[in-house]
């Protein structure tokens, strides 16, 4: 969220809080806060009481980089997988992916890094976002200026990197939505917010290199790994991520209200 959230200047009277996915998924159905980045997955589930942006989302066609399965046995002989707590939809995503394959292995929650994690006894690990992007990296880099970008290595010393992203497009097809910017239908944002976001958009994803640049300083990562990474997301949401959004919603929750996309007025 970088390429948004760096540039974003709040209007009057807006303040801003920051927690990892299923921290602003439950604020904002508590009421807590009036707009979040929330899991795709969340989103679907309160489709009857929530409604979202019609031009954000956390999106990729193709690989993510940072929604990862690490395994050391075949995807077709996972057994016992550790889960992260801090993403549903990532969750929800490998489960389908699980399902639609034929497999199926014991899930349980654990809280770790991946190498950790496989050494006690894991067969695969489930890690997501900033640590899982660096945790990526520690298994197939480093990387050259050689290295093609948009072929980068997924395995190395017996550990295979599953980007779930990647799987879910060979699957269907689709971009695969992790997030969208949803408000209850009921308590719609302010528009001078929505317009904020849209001009720290723009400034950001035009600004990408620099952006990149901060972030890989604390994420202890190569400036141009991390660029490639920001630039790799979709932050709208067009007629391709929608086509993937509700197959998603299709496979994960049968029967689910109709997905509400608007506009507050204003």
């Amino acid at each position: 969220m970088a390429p948004i959230l760096d540039d974003l200047k709040l209007p009057p009277d807006v303040s801003a809080v920051t927690g990892v996915p299923t921290q602003m998924n439950a604020a904002l159905l508590s009421g807590e806060v009036d707009i979040a980045n929330i899991s795709a997955v969340e989103f679907i589930r309160n489709a009857d009481s929530l409604a979202a942006l019609p031009d954000f989302s956390v999106s990729v066609l193709g690989p993510v980089y940072s929604v990862n399965l690490f395994h050391r046995v075949p995807w077709r002989d996972l057994k016992r997988v550790a889960l992260t707590a801090q993403s549903a939809t990532s969750v929800a995503l490998l489960e389908v992916l699980l399902r639609e394959s034929g497999v199926m292995p014991v899930l349980e929650r654990a809280e770790g890094n991946a190498q950790e994690l496989l050494a006690s006894g894991y067969d695969g690990v489930l890690r997501i976002g900033d640590s899982a992007l660096r945790e990526w990296y520690g298994v197939v880099g480093p990387l050259t200026e050689a290295t093609t970008m948009t072929a980068l290595p997924h395995t190395r010393g017996g550990v295979t990197v599953t980007d779930l992203a990647e799987k879910w497009f060979e699957l269907t097809g689709h971009p695969f939505v992790f997030a969208v910017w949803a408000y209850r239908q009921a308590a719609p944002p302010p528009p001078a917010l929505v317009q904020a976001m849209r001009e720290a958009r723009r400034s950001g994803i035009g600004h990408l290199s620099e952006v990149a640049e901060r972030h890989a300083r604390k994420l202890g990562l190569p400036a141009r790994v991390v660029q490639h990474y920001l630039w790799n997301f979709r932050y709208h949401l067009e007629a391709p991520d929608r086509l993937g959004l509700n197959e998603f919603a299709a496979k994960v929750a049968p029967g689910h209200a109709p997905l509400v996309f608007g506009t507050p007025p204003g």
